[in-house]
C-alpha cells in the first residue's frame, strides 16, 4: 500500500508538471546518503547485436576473443531482458524503472524523453562524488532539459538522435564524421567507435589522475546501421553473408581488447565494475546464428529481448565466473551498481522497479524472489499507428513461463526457440500472469498516463537557440533521413509538445533540409538524387495558439518567421506550402531563437 501512495503521489506530481510547468518542480536526487570512493563503473552498450553474434554463445564463423575472454573471467545473466529497442532499454537502464513508466516507450514519436521526476544515474552517482562521462549513443532527447549534460553527465561526447542515418544526424557518417562535445559540434577523424573508445579512456586516465571514481557510459553506434566498418575489417568477412555487420562487431571487439589493457596498465582494473550488454535482439546475424532463440529485434519472441549481460569486479567480492540463470532484467543495473558503491538513493517521486541484485552476484543466494517482469515498447518502426503503447502488447514473464499478447504461452526451458504454445495445457498460469498484468495496468494507470508527453523547451538561457527535428512529432515515426527524403509525415507533419521558457520575441527558422547541407526549399541533396522535391513556396507556423504565415524566397533554403509569444506549455506545428497554398509537408527541422 506504501508504494502505491508513493507511485499515485509521483504520477500526480508528474502529470502537473508536464500539464503545467516549464520544468521540474524538484531534483529527484536531492535525498541521497553519498561517498566519495565507490569501485569504479564503466558500461558497453553494444548496438543491435543478439546473444548469438559472439563467438562465446557458438557463433560458426565469427570471433570475438577479447569479448570471449571478458565472459569467461565474469558473472553471466543467462536469461537477462531489455527492451526490443534501443531508446527504452537505454531509458531502464540509467533510471531503474519501465520505460512504461518513465515515458520512453519508443525511439520516436515524442517518447523518448524521461520525465523529470525520475532517478537517473548519472545525477546519482555525480552527487555521490563521482565523474559521469558519456561517450557515443544517447538516444534520450536532443535538446534542452533531455541532452545528457542536463541529466547529469559532467563530460558528454554524444551524437543526436540515433546516430548516424537518423533525421537529426542527416548526413553525418561514421568515418571522419561529427560528434557533440556538450552543445558543440566538433569534427572526428577515423571510425567512430575507435574514437569513442579514445575519448572515454583519455578521461577515464584524467580522472584517476584527479584520485575521482567515475561511471563511464560507453553506448556504441555498432553495429546499428548504417553498416560501415573501416576496410581491414570488412576484408576479414569476404564473401560472408552480413559482412559489413561482422566487420562492425569485430571491430567493437578489438576495441574490448584495447579498454582491457588499459585498464591493466593503469591499475584501474580490479576496482572497476564493467558490464558488457546490448541493447535488444539481433539483427543482421539474426539468420546466420541466433543462439537457439526466436526472431529478433522489435519482436516480443526472445530473441527480441534476450541479450548477453556480463558483469566483471575482480575486487568486488563477486561469485566465480559462471553462468546464473535467474530471470533479470535491465532495469535491476542501476540499483545493483548502487549497491556496489554503497550509495543509498531515495526519492520521494518514483521508485526503482529493477532489485539489486548483489547478493546473487556474489553467491550469497542462488534464487530471486519470484517476480513478473514485463517487455512491453511503442510504437515499433513502420507501425502505422504510432500512438503508443496498446495493452497487452508485451511479453509477460515469470521463470520460465513467457506469455505473449496476453494469449500464447511458452516455456522457455524446455522449448527455447517457443514452436509449442501451451496456453492451452496450462490455462492457470495464462490467468495469472494476465492478472499480474492487469494490475501493473492498473496501478500505473497506463490508460492515462501513456498520454502523457514530456516536453522540449524553446527560449531556455542554457539553450536559447534550439533545432526541434521530425523525429520528435508526437505519434508520428519519422525519425530516419530515407523519412526526410520521401517527405513522410502527411501533409502537415506532426506537433511538438514544447515549453516556451520565456515570454518574448522570438525567430522561427523552417527548413525542408539540415541547416549544414545548404539546399534549396524546393530542392535536394545530391547524394540523396531519389529524394522527392517539392514545390515549396509558403509555410505556416501554429504555436500557443497563434498562426504565422511566410512566403519562401526563390531559392532559399530556408523559411523566416517571428513571432511574440507568451510563456508555458503548448504544441508547436510547422509546414510547407506550394504557391497555390495546399500543403504539402512538415517543416522537418524547425530552429527556435528567443530574440528579447
Amino acid at each position: 500500500m506504501n508504494r502505491l501512495i508513493t507511485l499515485l503521489a509521483g504520477l500526480l506530481l508528474g502529470a502537473v508538471a508536464a500539464a503545467q510547468s516549464p520544468a521540474p518542480a524538484r531534483d529527484p536526487q536531492a535525498s541521497l546518503i553519498t561517498r566519495t570512493k565507490g569501485p569504479n563503473v564503466i558500461i558497453v552498450l553494444v548496438d543491435d547485436a543478439g546473444t548469438g553474434d559472439f563467438s562465446c554463445h557458438g557463433h560458426p564463423f565469427f570471433r570475438s576473443p577479447n569479448i570471449d575472454r571478458l565472459h569467461s573471467e565474469s558473472v553471466r545473466l543467462t536469461d537477462f531482458h531489455v527492451a526490443p529497442m534501443c531508446s527504452p532499454t537505454r531509458g531502464q537502464l540509467l533510471t531503474g524503472c519501465h520505460g512504461m513508466r518513465t515515458g520512453v516507450t519508443s525511439v520516436t514519436a515524442g517518447r523518448t524523453f524521461v520525465r523529470p521526476f525520475y532517478p537517473f544515474a548519472p545525477k546519482i552517482f555525480s552527487a555521490a562524488g563521482y565523474a559521469t562521462g558519456i561517450f557515443g549513443k544517447w538516444h534520450l532527447g536532443d535538446s534542452y532539459p533531455h541532452r545528457p549534460m542536463d541529466r547529469g553527465f559532467g563530460t558528454a561526447y554524444w551524437a543526436p538522435g540515433w546516430g548516424f542515418g537518423s533525421a537529426p544526424e542527416y548526413g553525418n557518417t561514421l568515418i571522419d564524421g561529427r560528434m557533440l562535445r556538450g552543445d558543440r559540434p566538433e569534427p572526428f577523424k577515423g571510425y567512430v567507435t575507435d574514437v569513442c573508445f579514445d575519448e572515454a579512456m583519455r578521461w577515464m586516465k584524467d580522472q584517476q589522475s584527479a584520485r575521482k571514481p567515475f561511471f563511464c557510459y560507453l553506448p556504441l553506434h555498432a553495429a546499428h546501421g548504417p553498416l560501415i566498418a573501416p576496410q581491414k575489417y570488412l576484408d576479414m568477412f569476404k564473401g560472408r553473408k552480413a559482412a559489413p555487420f561482422y566487420a562492425m562487431l569485430a571491430n567493437v571487439d578489438d576495441n574490448m581488447g584495447r579498454l582491457e589493457s588499459f585498464l591493466q596498465s593503469t591499475g584501474l582494473r580490479e576496482d572497476t565494475v564493467v558490464i558488457f550488454m546490448t541493447d535488444n535482439g539481433g539483427t543482421a546475424g539474426v539468420p546466420i546464428h541466433n543462439a537457439g532463440l526466436r526472431a529478433g529485434k522489435v519482436t516480443y519472441w526472445e530473441g527480441g529481448h534476450r541479450v548477453p549481460c556480463f558483469i566483471r569486479w575482480p575486487a568486488g567480492g563477486l561469485r566465480q565466473p559462471s553462468d546464473v540463470g535467474e530471470l533479470t532484467q535491465v532495469q535491476d543495473i542501476l540499483p545493483t551498481l548502487l549497491s556496489f558503491a554503497g550509495i543509498e538513493h531515495s526519492s520521494s517521486g518514483a521508485q526503482f522497479d529493477g532489485k539489486d541484485l548483489a547478493e546473487l552476484l556474489r553467491g550469497r543466494t542462488e534464487r530471486l524472489p519470484e517476480r513478473t517482469l514485463y517487455v512491453q515498447y511503442g510504437p515499433g518502426a513502420g507501425d502505422k499507428d504510432a500512438s503508443g503503447p496498446k495493452k497487452f502488447s508485451a511479453a509477460i514473464m515469470r521463470g520460465s513461463w513467457r506469455l505473449l499478447d496476453g494469449e500464447r504461452l511458452y516455456d522457455v526451458a524446455k522449448d527455447r526457440h517457443q514452436d509449442k504454445d501451451v496456453a492451452a495445457e496450462h490455462p492457470e498460469v495464462v490467468a495469472s500472469l494476465r492478472a499480474d498484468y492487469e494490475r501493473w495496468w492498473k496501478e500505473n494507470d497506463f490508460d492515462r498516463t501513456l498520454r502523457l508527453f514530456d516536453t522540449l523547451s524553446i527560449g531556455a538561457p542554457k539553450q536559447p537557440s534550439v533545432e526541434l527535428t521530425c523525429a520528435d512529432w508526437q505519434d508520428l515515426y519519422v525519425d530516419n533521413t530515407g523519412h526526410v527524403n520521401n517527405a513522410a509525415g502527411g501533409p502537415r507533419g506532426g506537433h511538438l509538445n514544447v515549453v516556451v521558457e520565456r515570454a518574448g520575441e522570438y525567430e522561427f527558422t523552417l527548413r525542408r533540409w539540415p541547416e549544414r547541407l545548404g539546399v534549396a526549399l524546393d530542392g535536394r541533396p545530391t547524394t540523396a538524387p531519389a529524394a522527392k522535391a517539392l514545390p515549396i513556396a509558403g509555410a505556416r507556423l501554429t504555436v500557443s495558439r497563434l498562426t504565422f504565415d511566410a512566403q519562401a524566397d526563390p531559392g532559399a533554403s530556408a523559411i523566416r518567421l517571428r513571432a511574440t509569444l507568451p510563456a508555458g506549455r503548448t504544441e508547436l506545428q510547422a509546414w510547407f506550402k506550394d504557391k497555390e497554398g495546399n500543403d504539402l509537408c512538415g517543416a522537418f527541422y524547425v530552429q527556435a531563437t528567443f530574440i528579447k
